[in-house]
């Protein structure tokens, strides 16, 4: 009777672990924001391949892919006076891998000239004129070789 008593209760203590297990998985890479007593304020994902809209850089000498927003927050992160490190989640908590990494990728380095709060804020909306494009094109397929709308003016016409 005992041992399936303890059974019972090393299950339910297993199912309450679990449910209280962190949403990142297993070799999840961020840049996090900590303030001087380590604690946690925010983060940043960066990633370890390429997807639209990010930019290749490298922290300790290990490439990541990462936004600009991204750079931007650091940089504004460092400014408030919060420490900034590159952490890595691998199943038993996070494990600081790589520090400083304001001092690694500046938004500078990425070319872009922007005051940092500018380019948070704005989440780099205007970074980059790809999207604008895509857009544009996307407008001309739906238009007629002399410029004009292809469509009706209204659904009952």
């Amino acid at each position: 009777m005992r041992t399936l008593v303890w059974a019972a209760l090393g299950t339910c203590l297993y199912g309450v672990a679990a449910q209280a297990a962190p949403q990142v998985g297993n070799g999840d890479f961020y840049l996090i924001s900590r303030d001087y007593n380590g604690q946690f304020l925010g983060s940043h994902k960066i990633f370890d391949k390429h997807a639209e809209g990010m930019r290749q850089v490298s922290y300790c000498g290990r490439s990541y892919w990462i936004r600009p927003v991204t750079v931007a927050w650091t940089e504004v992160e460092v400014e408030n006076n919060n420490i900034v490190r590159v952490e890595y989640n691998f199943g038993r908590g996070w494990r600081p891998i790589c520090s400083e990494p304001e001092k690694q990728v500046t938004l500078r380095d990425l070319g872009i000239e922007k005051d940092a709060r500018y380019v948070l804020y704005s989440n780099g909306s205007d970074l980059d004129d790809t999207q604008k494009h895509r857009f544009t094109a996307i407008r001309k397929a739906f238009e007629a070789p002399d410029g004009k709308s292809r469509s009706k003016a209204t659904y009952h016409d």
